[in-house]
């Protein structure tokens, strides 16, 4: 047995069942975690970190005494996983993922038993550690989607064992597995259909691909979720390396869809059934990845206020094929209410963090006249376009909460590295702009996509005080799409 301080209680208590003697005598407070309720709520993601915690013991000492209690009593050796073990491992996994680039034929699968002998005794918290620690000395993203490939590969029959504790409806992971259920059933049905689809077939079956297609495009809003709601929050934990490279496969995915919708149209029955062969697996490999390793690592780090918070924004993104449900604990379904309606007040701040006896109704000193924060809330909202503001660290403040955002948000990115809140393969591009209205050579920039028949404008200002110096960068973005269309002139009011 390794310890180590995300090893799972329940896991600790199936190996050796006389540990639920041991633990109430060591400390009162875990007497808590026999409870059959806890234990079948929280008690299956609890670890030995979160127990100790909560008994307000070190954790070392704790896992220590629960090695020594363990020899003592089965006889067998039991070994504690440090940081400096993590480390070690780290640096062999990278020699691994050399040996895999260069590999050929045989020699992959012994570098799969390789991989195997190392991570069979950690869990996929640990893993993402050494996922972290790997990117921070340089690895690439692709080197690290290698390594998580190589994970599954390796460790699929296990996974299928590991048990992942069950949520009710309302929790964030309950509704994330009741559109996976959905997804899988689409992929499987596409699937299913390519390998009888012909050329004679294909017209006839175009229109009822096309549909299935359209619904399967929905896992983008499940995708758009996990970036803004789930990662902010696993990036608290410093968990950076696993969420770039679950995006960048989001943005694969994205890419196949649209791929797979064109060879439809076009009618190149070829292609469609390689592309969408391609993307059903694809998908498929990503609901496998998020049940089995992203899942229980988040209900892993994550406390039941945090989930609360994240239900809390989802309704700003929406849902894909699914209802949210509600019958999560009653006490964290009366804050989410309570959460959900302050987010409808206009005029609800945090007074107490203003100066002196200023209120929501007094006005503000602008440059030019003075309006109450009521009144500026309101007036953010109300323009036609989509603001963000981003501070001088980098970090974003605020967004325009307007009905109809060009891009989703929600409350999960306010505090977040705007690095985080685009996909890696356009961050070089938000720090090249960055780093030139930070240096004072530029004071803008702008680009216009077309996107879902609208036509877009990007744009990004550079924010200084008085004497010049950065203060934030302010994105607004714009459909002008009917603009774009205007003629002649207008000059009188046309109501009826």
């Amino acid at each position: 047995m390794l310890l180590g301080p995300r090893t799972p209680v329940a896991e600790l208590l199936r190996e050796y069942p006389f540990l639920e003697n041991f633990l109430p005598e060591y400390n009162p407070k875990f007497k808590k975690l026999l409870n059959p309720v806890v234990r079948n709520t929280i008690g299956k993601i609890a670890t030995l970190r979160m127990a100790a915690s909560d008994a307000e013991i070190e954790i070392n000492t704790f896992i220590k005494d629960l090695k020594e209690t363990i020899e003592t009593q089965t006889g067998e050796e039991v070994r504690i996983l440090t940081q400096a073990e993590l480390a070690v491992r780290a640096g062999r996994i990278r020699q691994i993922l050399a040996d895999l680039h260069s590999a050929k034929g045989s020699n992959v699968e012994e570098l799969r038993k390789r991989f195997a002998a190392e991570i069979e005794d950690i869990n996929p918290s640990e893993i993402a550690e050494i996922e972290q620690q790997l990117i921070s000395e340089g690895i690439t993203e692709d080197e690290i989607t290698s390594m998580c490939d190589l994970h599954v590969a390796v460790f699929r029959d296990s996974l299928d064992k590991r048990n992942t504790p069950d949520m009710q409806p309302g929790h964030p992971v309950h509704t994330f597995r009741a559109e996976n259920a959905e997804f899988e059933k689409m992929t499987r049905e596409l699937s299913k259909t390519l390998s009888d689809l012909n050329k004679k077939q294909f017209p006839r079956k175009k229109e009822e691909l096309a549909e299935t297609l359209e619904k399967l495009t929905s896992v983008n809003i499940h995708y758009t979720r996990k970036e803004n709601q789930l990662f902010p929050y696993l990036e608290k934990y410093d968990i950076e390396g696993p969420v770039k490279v679950m995006w960048n496969v989001h943005d694969q995915i994205r890419q196949m869809l649209k791929k797979t919708r064109t060879y439809l149209e076009s009618e190149n029955l070829s292609k469609f059934k390689t592309m969408s062969s391609k993307l059903a697996g694809t998908i498929l490999d990503m609901i496998y990845k998020e049940e089995r390793i992203l899942f229980p690592m988040a209900l892993e780090k994550l406390n039941e206020t945090q989930w609360a918070e994240i239900r809390e924004g989802e309704g700003e993104i929406g849902y894909a094929l699914v209802e949210p449900g509600n019958e999560w604990n009653p006490a964290i379904k009366e804050r989410i209410e309570d959460m959900s309606q302050d987010s409808h007040e206009t005029d609800t701040f945090r007074l107490e963090d203003l100066p002196g006896n200023i209120t929501r109704n007094a006005e503000l000193p602008l440059s030019e006249g003075a309006l109450t924060l009521k009144q500026i809330d309101l007036m953010l909202k109300t323009l036609p376009l989509d603001i963000s503001f981003v501070d001088e660290r980098d970090e974003v403040r605020y967004y325009s909460a307007t009905p109809d955002r060009i891009f989703p948000r929600s409350r999960g990115v306010i505090g977040r590295k705007v690095q985080n809140c685009h996909p890696p393969k356009s961050v070089h591009i938000v720090e090249k702009i960055l780093d030139e209205f930070k240096n004072g050579k530029r004071d803008s920039a702008e680009f216009w996509i077309q996107l879902h028949g609208k036509f877009l404008h990007i744009r990004y200002f550079a924010l200084r005080d008085g004497n010049g110096n950065y203060k934030g960068t302010l994105e607004v973005s714009q459909d002008v799409t009917g603009i774009r269309k205007l003629t002649d002139e207008k000059r009188l009011l046309d109501w009826e």
